[in-house]
């Protein structure tokens, strides 16, 4: 297997077979634009926090969230990041969902995307900015292959649509020290007519 070069930039294939395609761009935006559209974001959308069901009692989302999809009104931050994206994975993505971890105690369970929520054959994204989190992405079935990711501010994580039938996702908790950090999740949504 080839070494990554020390300063390669370049996708990184971190998954690449029956199971799906899981690929991860450090560098896809440059840090400083990364910095600017984390700050913006931060202040200027109407971020939510919600309660959901967890078995027998009604807990917080240990998070903060927003979504907009692109038939509606949403921030041009929102729509050029998705443009440049979507020019990087070869999808005109539809629809964004942001996740804000405002520190370690933040977190998403172990999940994979609602398949009905995604258009198949699409690929989501997700796009890094503010603080770097790892992100663990495990198989549902043994082997239980698991695969630890640091999402770096600016980069891009691409998990195609199949991933999501053998794979989970999340972004686990961490005692450590660490920053905030938004999540732009870009998805491919079916025709809601």
């Amino acid at each position: 297997m080839p070494q990554l070069a020390l300063f390669d930039t370049g996708p990184r294939v971190l998954l690449d077979d029956a199971s799906g395609l899981v690929s991860y761009t450090p560098d896809c935006i440059e840090a400083a634009l990364a910095q600017r559209w984390f700050e913006s974001l931060r202040a200027d959308i109407p971020w939510r926090a919600e309660r959901r069901q967890m078995y027998d009692r009604e807990v917080d989302v240990p998070r903060l969230t927003a979504h907009f999809h692109f038939d509606q009104p949403t921030p041009a931050l929102l729509l050029d990041a998705a443009e440049r994206v979507g020019a990087v994975c070869g999808t005109r993505f539809n629809s964004v969902g942001l996740n804000y971890y405002r520190d370690g105690r933040d977190s998403v369970a172990p999940h994979n995307d609602h398949l009905y929520e995604i258009a198949e054959e699409h690929p989501i994204a997700l796009l890094s900015l503010g603080a770097t989190r790892e992100m663990l992405i495990r198989a549902k079935q043994p082997p239980r292959r698991l695969l630890k990711i640091d999402l770096e501010p600016g980069s891009l994580l691409l998990m195609s649509y199949t991933v999501q039938l053998h794979y989970d996702h999340g972004i686990p908790k961490t005692r450590n020290t660490v920053g905030p950090r938004i999540s732009l999740a870009f998805r491919v949504k079916p025709d809601r007519r």
